[in-house]
């Protein structure tokens, strides 16, 4: 069976690159289900599909100096954005497809930890509109 090490994700919003900065990114996609059950069902609960809905969810370690993370992601706040993800860095393709969409930057949080921790700043963005999967 085919096992995976993720070594060298990939995570670009608003077209900028942001994988120097990025210890964790998570692209989740969910339907709601919708309760059709009828009494022809015979008792069992029969689902359609609903809304289609995601969110991306990263990590970065912060650096607040000039054109570094802080500086790129505060001028979003409030803004819906492209975003590109992908397991690896390497080419895409159909063993490294990536997922494309739009997500609104609905915080940051600039400052987060405590005494001697590193300076992180974990985020997760709703996305907006269709998200797609690519191999090419």
């Amino acid at each position: 069976m085919p096992k995976m090490v993720l070594l060298a994700q990939y995570l670009a919003l608003n077209g900028v690159d942001l994988s120097d900065y990025t210890r964790k990114a998570e692209l989740t996609i969910e339907v709601e289900d919708k309760d059709v059950t009828t009494y022809g069902s015979l008792g069992w609960k029969a689902l359609l599909g609903g809304l289609k809905s995601g969110e991306l969810s990263a990590e970065f370690l912060q650096d607040v100096a000039a054109t570094k993370i802080d500086s790129i992601m505060w001028p979003l706040l409030g803004t819906v954005t492209t975003f590109e993800v992908r397991a690896d860095a390497a080419a895409v393709g159909t063993s490294n497809p990536k997922y494309t969409g739009s997500v609104l930057i609905n915080g940051w949080n600039p400052i987060e930890g405590s005494v001697g921790d590193e300076a992180s700043v974990s985020v997760g963005y709703p996305t907006s509109g269709a998200v797609t999967r690519a191999t090419a």
